[in-house]
């Protein structure tokens, strides 16, 4: 049985609440919309009234008719949108959220990130790239009766399902659809939900933020000072392209010794509190006097949630691997670094592969050195190696994705720990709250408070069986 707490957001205080996701097709790939739809419940839905529904295109006409390139890091995510919603308190403001305030900065903002207006295309050998055409993005004004305080956390209802527009992604013609999803619904209560659905080819988390911040910024009447850097072919492999490491961050993934059967199970969310004193904890444990070697928060954090997962999941077999994956943002890692507002998918995966009996024996602080080590060996030459390997492979798309990488027994976890997420004011305050719509299986995230007090919080999906003992677990310092 599942341990959830209960909770619910309101705008005077922000507490913990699991929600049931729904499979919703339009935006998931087929993989994770089968992994979404073992959640019991969450059908419950609110009614949203469609005020305006309309493509905003860029402010210039003149912006540049061109074919965008796409890297093997673009092309090897599946084609779906990427849900995420920001939560937005009331401030007293006559024109909080004007939607005429929004529509004129998208359409400025448009013009120096004019690809994400455009539709994707295929070349004349059949390679997909982003034609950038100026088509525009949909923007959608709703309403509805419902007050925050019927939303969970989690963001992963089907209420919140309403919060962004869908679209068709069943299409053959890859073509019809926007890019970029945007819906502004209001509350009863006066709060403002903004709904993102951002399609996964454009760019990763880093280059999405940049874009949502760069709008908000003109919405606040500020210029942008920093334009996206949108050439990719710097990510292009050698002609002759030869991978030199076994990149096992691209094998597929560890399946369970002794459970055999495919049919799905309940699955259960949790959002779990870190607090500096649980960090300082970890970090003792991990230390080693006389050492030289200094691990960040986020290896000490990842080895603990690795460990107490593992250690829940209460593996039947000894020699049962696990795959621990580590989202790496290559921005910085290559020699020379590629610009930080570099416009795309730079995710590299650090992958840290163990049996269970090693990792549930060894100490702490080696399944911290673990993590350290792989992460440390992400620079330039594995990073060109993994591009090499990639163009070496030629279909990209058949690297498994989605909830099959991380899916019991193994693991992902996504540090969010420094991304700008609060910077997306709009001219009325930063947001309360941003979450992902949408979790699978053995994914976690971690991001940091709105309090900005030095805590986290890590969001985690298990299957229910499993997680009333992480809970326990996680919480043994």
């Amino acid at each position: 049985m599942s341990l959830i707490t209960e909770n619910v957001i309101s705008f005077h205080s922000i507490k913990i609440h699991t929600r049931s996701p729904v499979m919703h097709k339009h935006w998931l790939s087929n993989i994770d919309a089968q992994f979404l739809s073992n959640f019991p419940g969450g059908g419950d839905t609110m009614k949203i009234n469609t005020k305006e529904s309309i493509i905003v295109r860029p402010s210039q006409e003149d912006i540049p008719q061109q074919r965008l390139w796409l890297s093997n890091m673009d092309l090897m995510y599946p084609r779906y949108y990427v849900p995420t919603v920001y939560l937005y308190k009331p401030n007293g403001s006559s024109d909080f959220f004007e939607a005429e305030v929004l529509k004129e900065a998208l359409r400025k903002v448009l013009v120096p990130f004019y690809p994400v207006a455009g539709r994707l295309a295929r070349d004349e050998n059949g390679r997909i790239e982003i034609n950038c055409n100026g088509e525009g993005v949909l923007f959608v004004v709703a309403d509805t009766e419902s007050t925050t305080e019927e939303l969970g956390e989690f963001m992963t209802s089907m209420k919140f399902r309403q919060l962004i527009p869908t679209v068709d992604t069943n299409l053959e013609d890859i073509s019809r659809n926007p890019l970029l999803l945007l819906q502004v619904t209001s509350f009863k209560c006066g709060g403002v939900c903004l709904g993102v659905g951002w399609h996964h080819t454009l760019a990763d988390g880093t280059g999405a933020l940049h874009f949502i911040n760069s709008w908000a910024s003109l919405a606040r009447g500020l210029p942008i000072t920093i334009p996206p850097f949108l050439d990719r072919t710097i990510l292009r492999g050698r002609v002759a392209p030869k991978s030199i490491f076994h990149h096992v961050e691209y094998d597929p993934p560890p399946t369970m010794n002794t459970d055999l059967t495919k049919n799905p199970k309940p699955q259960s969310l949790t959002n779990l509190k870190i607090t500096l004193e649980h960090i300082n904890s970890l970090k003792a444990k991990a230390s080693d006097v006389g050492s030289e070697t200094k691990y960040t928060t986020f290896e000490i954090l990842t080895a603990h949630i690795w460990r107490s997962v593992s250690k829940a999941r209460n593996f039947q077999s000894n020699d049962q691997k696990t795959k621990l994956r580590l989202p790496v943002d290559g921005r910085s890692r290559f020699n020379p670094p590629l610009q930080s507002t570099y416009f795309g998918n730079v995710i590299f995966e650090a992958s840290v592969v163990a049996l269970s009996c090693d990792l549930l024996s060894e100490s702490f602080r080696c399944t911290v050195e673990r993590i350290h080590r792989e992460i440390k060996k992400m620079d330039d030459e594995y990073l060109r190696s993994a591009l090499h390997y990639l163009e070496e492979l030629g279909d990209v798309i058949s690297i498994p994705r989605g909830s099959i990488i991380c899916a019991c027994p193994n693991l992902s976890v996504n540090s969010w720990m420094r991304l700008p997420f609060f910077k997306a004011d709009f001219g009325w305050g930063a947001p309360l709250l941003i979450r992902p719509a949408t979790m699978v299986e053995g994914k976690g995230h971690i991001h940091p408070n709105p309090a900005n007090d030095g805590s986290f919080s890590l969001a985690l999906c298990l299957e229910a069986d499993h997680m009333e003992s992480f809970r326990k677990l996680f919480y043994d310092f």
